[in-house]
């Protein structure tokens, strides 16, 4: 089946939504290393798994575009499916938190942080996604001393090994991410450590099994209804589940708004850009249980603290943090940017960005050197 990369291409199996830039930037939050499923298949437009389907996606002026691909059964091949109206409408608002407006967040965001009002205008419509918590938990748990690229690699390779194939688009096969089951079982570990996932494959197919045996995963997502810190502690329980996977996992799938993943780049952000007194010269547990509150606690004096968060819609200041440049660079530094999985550079023009980790022009690089490969 061929790719569908514009409206113009069969008008019949697209749908839109109303979304103007200033609520969802498609290239700024899909490449932000929240999510690893999700490509630039042409210039503008986006391909990805979302649901056990597979979508693209593309935004033209204030509208959302989007198209679902059918799925082959049976040895038969894909058809083309026509959107579903109501159902798919919902699961993009969903995905996206579409029902709660980001520009009244980011103007009391501004209000609140004179360094973040500074930058705002260059990453307009940030959002954090609303994910499958199984998805994002063993996702994240790839995450530990990688980058985005690579994790993004790891988990395409996890979903064609373990996942059921959903279609073929222009020769390129995508698969659902896989059950519980199918990385819980006997021989997972040996198979992920084929892949390349090294010391985190025991984790993933150990957090698979413990969430198979133990919550299931509808009990995960009932962690969406428990308090924070309840949610925090289950994850922690985990294999391979520290105190960033766990906020990120609670951040991003179990509608905790509080959550402030933690890593190293937060951690320069607070002590070299806020004046956060931090003991120690790297990123212990200690200063990681220190770093959340400090980000999550209301101003007291200009610029002297963060706005909490309204509604589950968009990120706060504190997790914007983490990828988001404050401010010039002091001299002989760079600006502290990365994503929420791993390092990244991203372009101080909107338009410059094309891919996960590398810009169209090493000049216009925010952190000012031509490490950025041209593509």
């Amino acid at each position: 089946m061929e790719l569908r990369d514009s409206p113009s291409a069969c008008p019949s199996l697209w749908r839109c939504l109303p979304c103007p830039p200033a609520e969802l930037r498609l290239d700024l939050v899909l490449s932000s290393g929240q999510t690893f499923r999700w490509r630039e298949s042409s210039p503008g437009a986006w391909t990805g798994v979302l649901g056990g389907r597979v979508w693209t996606l593309r935004q033209e002026r204030e509208r959302l575009w989007y198209t679902v691909y059918g799925e082959e059964r049976a040895g038969r091949p894909a058809g083309a499916e026509e959107p579903g109206g109501a159902e798919t409408d919902r699961i993009l608002r969903d995905y996206f938190q579409l029902d709660v407006g980001l520009p009244a967040l980011y103007r009391a965001w501004g209000a609140a942080d004179p360094l973040f009002r500074k930058v705002a205008g260059d990453f307009p419509g940030v959002r954090v996604l609303r994910q499958d918590p199984v998805e994002c938990l063993l996702s994240f748990i790839c995450t530990s001393n990688n980058h985005i690229s690579r994790i993004a690699a790891m988990i395409e390779r996890l979903c064609q090994a373990f996942g059921r194939r959903l279609c073929r688009l222009d020769a390129r096969p995508f698969h659902a991410f896989p059950s519980l089951s199918a990385l819980a079982g006997a021989d997972a570990e040996a198979r992920l450590r084929e892949l390349g996932f090294g010391y985190r494959a025991k984790f993933v197919s150990g957090s698979a099994r413990a969430v198979a045996e133990g919550l299931g995963a509808e009990g995960l997502h009932r962690l969406r209804a428990v308090p924070y810190a309840e949610a925090r502690r289950v994850l922690c329980a985990l294999p391979g589940v520290g105190a960033k996977v766990a906020d990120c996992v609670c951040l991003m799938a179990l509608d905790k708004a509080e959550a402030v993943p933690v890593d190293t780049h937060v951690w320069r952000i607070a002590r070299q850009r806020y004046g956060v007194a931090l003991g120690g010269r790297s990123l212990t547990p200690r200063a990681h249980q220190e770093i959340g509150p400090l980000l999550r606690r209301p101003p007291q004096g200009p610029g002297a603290g963060r706005q909490p968060g309204q509604g589950q819609g968009g990120p706060r200041p504190g997790q914007l943090w983490g990828w988001v440049p404050l401010g010039p660079p002091q001299e002989g530094q760079s600006p502290p940017v990365s994503g929420w999985g791993g390092d990244r550079c991203a372009c101080s023009q909107p338009g410059m960005r094309r891919a996960v980790g590398s810009c169209l022009s090493p000049a216009r690089c925010v952190l000012g050197r031509s490490c950025c490969p041209r593509q």
